[in-house]
């Protein structure tokens, strides 16, 4: 049978959620699945009259009974048409995190977006997403706990060794969109105070899917007077973004929220030591003896993990040897795939 995947715009998009999406919908053509890939108009998730039109004219183009995963991003683009769709169609939800968490949101918006996911979720036949965390949610939300499937996004092993200097600055790596909630404003401030050490930041991530979010901590990087010492370098093609993992001494992102956070489990695979936060799913995706772990929000203590990293050569070691340890662990895409596809059939049934 023929499943129809609905994504928000291009599929080429460069954050987790589209690689996973990706791998998935080239995993299952790949197993011989015929999978209708449908790129919707509009924007997402704040949907706007091209989104709901969009997402409307997609589910009304399929022939009653289909089956349709639509990304979680989507998903209130579907508000006006889910409820009578979803009688006569197979609807999946596939989603990476629930929108309600995300940060910068304001109270009304939060209150929004949580009452759309009470009101869709539980229309979907089932859903899908990355980890136990968000499967909690969704069962929070309404979804029946035997409609919700766990599927792991796999992780890339690296095609060649690290290369890092025991010489110069400490380089530090953090990979994310810019955006409120991977925490760059958070980054910056805890990384003021650490002026007497020797280190490097490189961040990579999307520049302009919150141009708001990337000027604020332009700004803060001007203002802090770090210019020379951290490089918003936007997003990378693959090649560099394994070469920035393999010369990279330390990785840090302190999200404040993590569905599962995919390059968390990136860099255990690189085997470089962590530090993160808290939030969401991030414990059930880096172990303790890999990583530092910190409150989100809270950059006094951000400040002090990293100092102690930094320097520490041999905490750094213990935490490198734990993220090796970790990565041994992490399932890799074809292993995802087969999981994701196990889920599917189960909670489509």
């Amino acid at each position: 049978m023929n499943l129809a995947f609905l994504v928000p715009g291009p599929l080429d998009q460069i954050t987790g959620g589209y690689l996973y999406d990706r791998q998935v919908v080239d995993g299952l053509r790949a197993r011989g699945r015929q999978v209708t890939l449908i790129e919707l108009a509009g924007r997402y998730p704040d949907a706007d009259d091209a989104a709901r039109t969009a997402a409307s004219a997609a589910l009304a183009g399929l022939p009653s009974g289909s089956l349709a995963v639509i990304d979680g991003l989507a998903l209130p683009a579907f508000a006006a048409c889910l409820p009578s769709e979803a009688q006569r169609l197979r609807l999946i939800g596939f989603i990476h995190h629930t929108l309600s968490l995300e940060t910068g949101l304001s109270p009304a918006e939060v209150d929004r977006y949580a009452t759309l996911e009470a009101t869709l979720l539980p229309l979907l036949r089932g859903a899908i997403c990355p980890g136990e965390h968000t499967a909690r949610a969704l069962i929070a939300a309404g979804l029946p706990a035997d409609h919700v499937a766990v599927a792991k996004p796999g992780t890339a092993r690296p095609r060649s060794a690290a290369m890092r200097s025991t010489q110069g600055p400490l380089q530090l790596l953090a990979v994310g969109t810019v955006t409120p909630r991977k925490g760059h404003l958070l980054l910056i401030e805890a990384l003021a105070k650490l002026r007497d050490l020797d280190w490097q930041l490189h961040c990579i991530g999307s520049l302009n899917r919150d141009p708001a979010a990337a000027a604020a901590v332009a700004r803060a990087i001007r203002a802090q007077h770090l210019d020379d010492r951290v490089t918003l370098l936007g997003e990378q093609p693959a090649a560099a973004l394994a070469a920035a993992y393999r010369g990279a001494d330390l990785f840090v992102l302190p999200s404040y929220h993590e569905g599962y956070g995919m390059v968390f489990a990136e860099a255990l695979a690189h085997g470089l030591p962590v530090i993160a936060t808290t939030g969401g799913a991030i414990p059930d995706t880096v172990p303790a003896a890999a990583a530092l772990l910190t409150p989100p929000g809270d950059s006094a203590t951000l400040s002090e993990a990293l100092r102690r990293v930094l320097s520490d050569d041999s905490l750094r070691a213990r935490l490198a040897a734990g993220a090796m340890q970790a990565a041994t662990q992490l399932p890799d895409w074809d292993e995802a795939v087969d999981t994701w596809a196990a889920a599917l059939d189960r909670v489509a049934a």
